[in-house]
């Protein structure tokens, strides 16, 4: 086996020999720009050579990362299949769930809710007492407005009229101390009474028992009860119970969802009241008589 490191006289001389020019050329590189010029372009030379070296690395490293990227996406596709599985079958529950309570529906012979009828209004002018909550609107007799009219905005109840002209009407707002609003809980359907405050943003529930199952959250809705207000819109939101020791009822404070100092443009809803109807809704129903 030939030895690196040759003790033969030529091999010295030939070591020496690359000894010397390698330090010249670093000398030469380091004191002159043209050699490193050269040195660049042989480099640039070399380019070629460098990729096909490390073209077969490059390949390994592609298939590994393909062969990764489609066990991810296989694992994926799997995943999506079993979640469309899950979802077509909740889908074939709901469905059925759907179709029970249609039948149950007829069962009972459960009739739909019809719509009740409108009147868009505008605001026009508040009533600057501070001792009252009260606002004007530009819909009067002459449009179908009544006393007691219940008027909503687009998130709940505002109030009913209180007083009514040929052109204009008085609203009196849930918020206001005289005002009183019988509402239920949406959520199990306790029945209570929301009493205004004299602030648009506090109403006061009367006379809860401390047993009452009530939350912070829960939603008031309109009752029904006393024919004035219609079945089910939203009236406030409970916001804060306290319990008093020693007393048999606590203290419930809700904020109400009409925007009752924002609100613009208001419905006022032409809902049955109990008691003779204006003369404008006897018409109405006269015309709808079939004998009439």
């Amino acid at each position: 086996m030939k030895q690196l490191f040759s003790t033969d006289v030529y091999s010295r001389y030939y070591f020496l020999l690359a000894l010397v020019l390698g330090i010249a050329m670093m000398f030469a590189e380091h004191r002159y720009s043209e050699v490193a010029n050269a040195r660049s372009w042989m480099t640039l030379l070399v380019t070629p050579v460098q990729w096909a070296a490390d073209a077969p690395g490059r390949a390994w490293g592609w298939a590994s990362d393909s062969l990764a990227n489609r066990n991810a996406l296989l694992e994926e596709n799997r995943e999506l299949k079993s979640q469309t599985l899950i979802l077509a079958e909740r889908s074939q529950v709901m469905s059925s769930v759907i179709a029970e309570n249609v039948r149950l529906r007829e069962l009972l012979n459960a009739a739909k809710r019809d719509d009740i009828a409108y009147i868009a209004g505008e605001l026009i002018g508040s009533n600057y007492d501070p001792y009252s909550q009260q606002v004007i609107i530009n819909r009067g007799r002459q449009d179908g407005a009544y006393i007691g009219q219940p008027v909503i905005d687009a998130s709940g109840v505002m109030g009913q009229l209180v007083s009514v002209s040929p052109y204009t009407s008085r609203l009196l707002l849930i918020s206001d101390i005289n005002h009183a609003i019988p509402v239920q809980i949406n959520r199990n359907g306790l029945r209570f009474i929301a009493q205004g405050s004299g602030r648009a943003e506090e109403l006061y529930l009367s006379h809860v028992p401390e047993t009452a199952d009530l939350k912070e959250g829960d939603l008031l809705t309109t009752s029904g009860m006393g024919g004035r207000f219609p079945f089910g819109y939203p009236v406030a939101r409970i916001t804060s119970i306290s319990h008093r020791p020693g007393e048999p009822f606590m203290d419930v404070v809700a904020r109400p969802l009409a925007q009752l100092d924002r609100s613009r443009y208001v419905l006022l809803l032409l809902y049955q009241l109990v008691g003779p109807a204006p003369d404008k809704l006897v018409d109405l129903k006269m015309e709808k008589t079939p004998n009439g």
